[in-house]
């Protein structure tokens, strides 16, 4: 079907080619077209999860974190050590 979107190239390598045997297996009445937009939006999904894991994952260690050291340091610590350096 004729389309004004963009359109690219992909050289079937042996990565390509075990990815859309994978895929085939998967989804086997899709179209190798089908195939390769499936596996665009699977792998993208998968990145989107993962990023968002680690984010969520990266909060709670920080409120986890947040305030143990308050007991190590005075509440102007950091301002009696900035008298020490000459501007």
């Amino acid at each position: 079907m004729p389309t004004m979107l963009p359109r690219f190239q992909v050289t079937q390598t042996d990565d390509v080619r075990r990815a859309l045997e994978i895929a085939q297996e998967r989804w086997p009445e899709a179209t190798r077209s089908e195939l390769v937009t499936r596996l665009f939006a699977t792998g993208a999904a998968a990145i989107a999860d993962e990023t968002d894991s680690q984010l969520e994952r990266r909060h709670e260690a920080i409120d986890f974190a947040s305030g143990l050291l308050d007991v190590a340091y005075e509440r102007d610590h950091l301002q009696s050590l900035r008298q020490d350096w000459p501007e």
